[in-house]
């Protein structure tokens, strides 16, 4: 799996909170045959915006990976939803690409190229704040699917 986000996160609580929360993803994920997810980061330095963004994101994606856009748009999933949809890109056997745009958002015709676009509400999220509920809601979707008790319905 993998995280594929527009801009450099500096150390901080929200780069610490990342960590925490794919580790322990890694650590649970491993028994359901989940991989660990590998944060890539990409940066236009030259201002282009989302046209120059998209092929940076696009070289992110694994070939053949199921493609989950970030998007205010999307569609709004509970966790349970949200780790089923994960189940089920697994027993497809298919990697898993998340993507996070930047400021202006995510290209539309690498939007378009999506398997599911995903929102974390109507209001609008600072993008590294994004990085952190994600890896969260990844970690929470593990332990669903593990049959932890972290999740509380």
């Amino acid at each position: 799996m993998v995280i594929a986000a527009v801009g450099r996160l500096r150390q901080g609580p929200e780069a610490s909170l990342i960590a925490d929360y794919l580790d322990r993803h890694a650590k649970a994920g491993r028994a359901l045959g989940l991989p660990p997810v590998n944060l890539v980061e990409v940066e236009d330095k030259r201002g282009g915006g989302m046209a120059a963004e998209a092929p940076l994101l696009a070289k992110a994606i694994p070939d053949g990976a199921a493609l989950v856009v970030l998007d205010e748009r999307g569609q709004m999933l509970s966790s349970p939803e949200f780790a089923a949809r994960i189940a089920d890109f697994r027993d497809a056997a298919r990697d898993l690409a998340f993507m996070i745009g930047g400021a202006d958002g995510i290209d539309p015709g690498l939007r378009s190229r999506a398997d599911l676009a995903i929102s974390f509400g109507r209001m609008v999220w600072p993008h590294m704040l994004v990085r952190v509920m994600l890896a969260e809601q990844i970690y929470r979707a593990t332990t669903i699917l593990a049959g932890s008790p972290y999740h509380r319905e």
